[in-house]
């Protein structure tokens, strides 16, 4: 193994299992998204949202961006000092807060947000090191592991769907 492989090892690592975790996940909360897309309510919110204007739209994204976030790390800290029912709450939580509410109101405003010169900025940079991340690891043996739990996640989620 060379030099260069030995040091990014850690990061195809790290790598491996965010995209593992998200990968097991998207099965589930990808129908819990468009449930509540669908809902009515929520319908009328993201029309709302979509009619203000972009710097409002940046604000409705920011406060809940900024409380969510914060909270995860926090439910990180609690899952490593062993508080385990109480860490998982927090985090799902707040990862719900993210996949439900952040979700809708950036789909919402998007367009308006990305008339935002540095937004579209950061948000094509993000989208580029991400890309670039999934691609670099999709070349390597790890990607083997995250089709299985992909598969897997799939599975599950289709004997659940059947059994209701």
């Amino acid at each position: 193994m060379t030099l260069k492989r030995l040091l990014l090892l850690p990061l195809q690592i790290i790598l491996a299992i965010l995209v593992v975790i998200d990968e097991i996940a998207r099965p589930i909360y990808r129908p819990l998204i468009r449930r509540f897309a669908a809902l009515r309510i929520v319908e009328m919110a993201e029309h709302a949202v979509a009619s203000l204007p972009r710097f409002v739209i940046l604000v409705l994204l920011l406060v809940p961006l900024a409380i969510a976030e914060p909270l995860k790390i926090y439910g990180l800290l609690l899952l490593g000092e062993g508080r385990l029912v109480r860490g998982l709450i927090v985090l799902a939580a707040a990862h719900l807060a993210s996949f439900l509410l952040i979700e809708r109101i950036y789909s919402a405003g998007k367009a308006k947000l990305m008339t935002i010169g540095w937004f579209a900025w950061i948000m094509d940079r993000i989208d580029w090191v991400r890309r670039t991340l999934i691609d670099w690891l999709k070349r390597t043996p790890v990607w083997a592991v995250v089709i299985a739990a992909r598969d897997f996640a799939a599975r599950v989620v289709a004997v659940f769907r059947t059994a209701r």
